[in-house]
């Protein structure tokens, strides 16, 4: 059954069942004050000002209660969840932990992965709404070929089937199809198996999700006029990064960030990737470390 109607329940983010004979109606709520709905974002420690700006603007702009977790590598290996060795094909920290949200939620209800380079205009209800019992996982199912040929991390990007189908997922956690997705499955399975969906047999089991809630940024074309995306994907770059600074959607990215940023204490640091710059531009202006250039050499000097 949809989870969203005409009207009625739907409207506060509620699940509408009716019994056999139509005699009533029972709601189960997706996202209430007692039981929030469920996000978790990728984090990659590169980068801890995505996901913060991730973060803010998805609380700012839903009308129903969400909790919001990081899926930090490092915390899911210290519990024995995260087993995989680094894989030389991944870009970001979070690359393999984004597939043990359905185990995350105790193989329960719904819940969403985006990836951290996302930016939230639109009300998550609307998102919630859309959520399928028919189907296990529900995405934007992009025909998307990169652009570019090198990861900012320095990693070959490749092109593969369902590209970037992974990187926004709401999940049925609970649907049959996900009982297969173990953590055995996700720690010992190739990123080739996982990022199509290669778990589900069944194709008529993923749902479609309009592009809006994935807007892959410097792909589609932007909208006309006033139209803003429900959540930009900065796949190719974000304005965090120097030489991203005036991609599209840059101002609205900037602009979250200076909210969050007002609400801190005090002056945060840059992280890594807003002073990595190929092209030799400069960090933001005004930081503790703007002077202060990273590249992936300090990376491999830390680690020694």
């Amino acid at each position: 059954a949809l989870c969203t109607s005409g009207g009625g329940p739907a409207s506060t983010g509620m699940k509408e069942n009716g019994p056999a004979n139509g005699s009533s109606t029972m709601t189960t709520p997706l996202a209430s004050r007692n039981h929030p709905f469920r996000v978790y974002l990728g984090y990659d420690s590169h980068e801890d000002i995505t996901y913060e700006v991730a973060k803010f603007s998805l609380e700012k702009n839903s009308s129903v209660p969400v909790h919001v977790t990081p899926l930090k590598r490092a915390d899911l290996r210290a519990q024995g969840v995260y087993r995989r060795e680094q894989d030389p094909k991944q870009s970001t920290e979070f690359t393999y932990c984004r597939f043990f949200v359905p185990y995350l939620n105790n193989y329960k209800g719904w819940a969403l992965f985006t990836d951290d380079d996302f930016l939230f205009l639109g009300d998550l209800k609307d998102l919630i709404d859309q959520c399928d019992d028919r189907y296990a996982v529900m995405c934007v199912q992009h025909d998307y070929t990169p652009t570019a040929h090198v990861k900012l991390a320095g990693v070959t990007q490749e092109s593969y089937p369902r590209k970037n189908w992974s990187s926004m997922v709401l999940y049925n956690c609970g649907h049959p199809a996900n009982v297969g997705l173990t953590l055995d499955v996700v720690n010992e399975k190739p990123g080739s198996f996982l990022h199509r969906f290669s778990w589900i047999d069944d194709d008529s089991l993923i749902g479609a999700i309009d592009y809006e809630w994935n807007f892959l940024s410097e792909w589609y074309k932007p909208y006309a006029g006033d139209r803003l995306p429900k959540a930009v994907h900065y796949t190719e770059g974000g304005p965090w990064f120097p030489d991203y600074r005036n991609t599209d959607y840059a101002e609205q990215w900037m602009g979250y960030l200076r909210e969050y940023e007002a609400t801190l204490a005090a002056k945060r640091k840059l992280c890594p990737y807003e002073r990595f710059s190929k092209k030799g531009n400069a960090p933001l202006p005004g930081y503790a470390n703007s002077d202060t250039k990273w590249t992936w050499k300090d990376e491999e000097d830390t680690q020694k």
